[in-house]
């Protein structure tokens, strides 16, 4: 009997290529009026994350919380800047959605089911019921769902974070009435700017509460990190 394949999941050069490249040379080089024209140029430039962002879901099989969160953004900017709305709303509009991400973690630390957990112990990755098996066997499943909660407010922080760092670059990029070519170039060069300035800073926090749970993981079981990963 065959097994059923896994949805191919997209890399990072896909994500870097559709959300951030493709984007960022439209908006910059092809919203002259001799082009695209800002307009169009928006609408093309938006296109590919949104399409990307619907690809993902389909590939996935199920609905993604962070994939429709990310269809919604593009979505918001596409109202805004097609509605010629005050630029002043994509700067609320890029500190809302990761805000919204790290207000949801936090509350759910409050429930059964943090979301915290599903980022940082994923069943995927993690042999789930050997190590929970393995901590109670240790008398330390408590303690790891305490240390656990720790990583999970290192993990909104770097949702704050973002948020904050997301409205004061469009803040101070975007100044310009949407529907103008000096519009688009600045979304442009907002999109450039948002991975250096924004993605890899709160990757590298995302990352330190990575590292800090697998090292509570040995430190709890008495076994090494590997004992527990799918081959």
């Amino acid at each position: 009997m065959t097994t059923p394949e896994k949805k191919k999941k997209s890399g990072l050069f896909s994500n870097l290529l559709f959300n951030i490249i493709l984007p960022a040379v439209i908006l910059s080089k092809l919203s002259g009026d001799d082009m695209l024209g800002p307009v169009w140029a928006v609408i093309v430039a938006l296109a590919f994350p949104l399409l990307f962002g619907v690809w993902e879901l389909k590939q996935s099989g199920k609905v993604n919380f962070f994939s429709v969160l990310g269809i919604i953004s593009v979505m918001l900017t596409g109202g805004i800047s097609l509605l010629q709305l005050d630029p002043a709303y994509i700067a609320i509009k890029e500190a809302l959605i990761p805000g919204v991400i790290g207000v949801i973690v936090l509350l759910s630390q409050r429930t059964k089911f943090p979301l915290v957990k599903k980022l940082l112990i994923n069943p995927e990755l993690l042999d789930t019921e050997k190590l929970y098996q393995t901590l109670a066997s240790k008398d330390n499943r408590v303690e790891f769902e305490h240390r656990m909660a720790k990583a999970g407010y290192i993990v909104a922080a770097s949702f704050f974070m973002s948020s904050a760092l997301n409205y004061i670059l469009a803040k101070a990029i975007v100044v310009s009435q949407p529907g103008t070519t000096a519009y688009a170039e600045e979304l442009g060069r907002m999109t450039w700017l948002s991975y250096p300035v924004i993605v890899l800073p709160s990757t590298v926090m995302l990352f330190g509460a990575i590292i800090y749970m697998f090292r509570q993981i040995g430190k709890l079981t008495g076994q090494s990190l590997e004992d527990f990963i799918l081959q």
